[in-house]
């Protein structure tokens, strides 16, 4: 399996929309914690998050006939912006279902991309649902925010700069995650090739769906999920998102709003920049993850 989703990731077709991020030392956060932090700097995507990359190698593997009926999605905000992008770049018409509570930055970004936008029910499954009902009414192609093998595929291209810009030895990668399809394209990418590397995912601990399933050792479906990290706020993991996570991801940490509240300090004491929460998670884990192991 893995070496399919490797194939996958070397022939993605991100670059014609997405940028390789530079790997960035975090000076202040590494002396504080004792070890060498290096952030993966997604925000500086067209759209500001990792989300292009799936979402445009989806979009070009689709057939001439799929593309002339359009596409449709359902997004919490920086998938929907992603594949804006994506459609207006491909000549595409893109409708994105999105919660009502989505922040209204996220909605001007995808119409600002091109985008038609649907404002439906309060949360993702809502908005999951109401997209998959205009793919029966109207005939869309539905482009999946994360359960996707080319989307996977595409979020796994972050893996691959990863080890291109850093030669040296890496303990572990900390990857935030919601549905799952950054940290399973880049859990695929690094056990492949550096199996000695961990891969962590990084949870609220009011939306721990990939944490419950590796405990269950199934996919579960958590009652409620937590919007203060809205980019993450999804209730089951993917199916295909899991199939690798389960072999391949080494352990899942959760963090508090207050602990993600600390580390977007944290960034922007290093960068500057002032990531959502959502964007924050992989920092708040690793400093857990250090202050519990003693590393």
């Amino acid at each position: 399996m893995l070496e399919q989703y490797v194939k996958k990731i070397l022939t993605s077709r991100v670059y014609d929309v997405a940028v390789e991020t530079p790997l960035q030392p975090a000076r202040q956060l590494s002396e504080r914690l004792g070890n060498q932090i290096l952030l993966k700097r997604e925000d500086l995507q067209p759209v500001f998050s990792f989300k292009i990359r799936g979402a445009y190698n989806k979009l070009a593997q689709l057939t001439t006939e799929e593309l002339a009926r359009g596409v449709v999605t359902a997004s919490a905000g920086n998938h929907a912006q992603g594949l804006a992008l994506a459609a207006r770049e491909l000549g595409i018409k893109a409708t994105i279902v999105m919660p009502r509570t989505t922040p209204e930055l996220k909605v001007q970004g995808v119409r600002a991309r091109g985008g038609k936008v649907v404002l439906h029910g309060d949360a993702f499954p809502d908005a999951l649902a109401h997209s998959l009902k205009l793919v029966e009414e109207k005939g869309f192609v539905y482009i999946h925010p994360y359960d996707d093998p080319d989307v996977i595929a595409g979020q796994g291209t972050v893996a691959m700069e990863i080890l291109s810009q850093h030669q040296g030895p890496l303990d572990a990668i900390f990857v935030p995650v919601g549905g799952g399809g950054l940290i399973a394209g880049v859990a695929a990418y690094i056990k492949y090739l550096r199996p000695e590397t961990r891969v962590i995912g990084v949870e609220p601990d009011d939306s721990n769906c990939l944490q419950q399933a590796m405990a269950a050792g199934e996919r579960v479906v958590l009652p409620q999920v937590g919007l203060f990290a809205d980019g993450v706020a999804v209730a089951q993991i993917g199916a295909h998102c899991f199939d690798i996570c389960k072999h391949y991801v080494d352990e899942v940490i959760t963090v508090s709003t207050d602990e993600l509240c600390a580390a977007i300090k944290d960034i922007y004491d290093d960068t500057r920049s002032i990531t959502e929460p959502a964007g924050a998670l992989a920092v708040a884990g690793i400093k857990k993850y250090v202050e519990r192991d003693g590393v």
